[in-house]
């Protein structure tokens, strides 16, 4: 297969699986070096297979690849961090999987992607081991991963007047733009709470980007804004975020 070395090793997350046959797996693996990269796992499927544990889906690890004659073969397989915590809840099963999906629409085979994975991993961990409320989380990765795939909002003031800052701002999904009340010519209505969290995830730097808390209700409201923002952006149906939709409330 072309650009890929005969034989190369990456850490990447499985962010898709696939059972092929009786016994193996085609894993999707994000990683930062390749981006996104289609392998076969072969007996992965089998209790005692090594591999097992480190090609199933949410698993961060270590994979050495074979490119062998036009198709790319796990040979060794080791897992880093395994997310498996979230299989206990399904509301953060879905959701993980959501990332996955991000993941796989904002990445390319054969690009660099290490800020987006960097972002999907702390995502991941926030969500799975430090238990924060699930839909901040999906705010802030939603929004950041629209900034890292070049759909950042305008987000500094009003793009008609210039007012900083309003009781109320309007924030429009086709365009990503505010604005005022008094220049509002349609938008959702946030506040200034709402308003200050998008723009420390949009502005802020990675290490303080989970590092704010806003009210359960807030952070509701919040998460439909960035999952109406980038699905009008992206013009893409977000299946895994359609599920979780469907069982958030349940």
């Amino acid at each position: 297969m072309a650009g890929y070395e005969n034989r190369f090793t990456v850490e990447a997350l499985v962010i898709k699986e696939m059972k092929i046959g009786e016994s193996d797996r085609l894993v999707t693996l994000f990683s930062r070096e390749q981006g996104i990269i289609k392998a076969f796992a072969s007996g992965a499927k089998n209790i005692k297979s090594k591999k097992g544990s480190a090609t199933s889906l949410l698993t961060y690890g270590s994979f050495t690849i074979k490119n062998k004659n036009g198709s790319l073969r796990i040979y060794e397989a080791t897992p880093i961090n395994v997310f498996f915590g979230a299989g206990s809840d399904i509301e953060i099963l879905s959701l993980s999987q959501y990332f996955c999906e991000l993941a796989g629409e904002f990445s390319v085979s054969g690009e660099q992607n290490t800020e987006l994975l960097r972002l999907i991993l702390n995502s991941l961990h926030f969500l799975t081991k430090e238990k924060h409320f699930p839909p901040l989380i999906k705010a802030i990765t939603e929004l950041r991963a629209a900034v890292l795939a070049g759909y950042a909002p305008d987000l500094v003031a009003c793009d008609e007047c210039g007012k900083f800052e309003d009781g109320i701002m309007y924030f429009t999904l086709e365009n990503g733009a505010l604005r005022c009340s008094e220049c509002k010519t349609g938008g959702i209505a946030i506040d200034r709470t709402i308003l200050s969290a998008m723009r420390h995830i949009v502005y802020s730097k990675f290490s303080k980007l989970y590092s704010f808390t806003i009210p359960q209700d807030k952070a509701k409201q919040l998460a439909d804004i960035t999952g109406h923002y980038i699905t009008m952006q992206t013009d893409h149906r977000f299946h895994t975020l359609e599920f979780y939709e469907s069982i958030k409330e349940q």
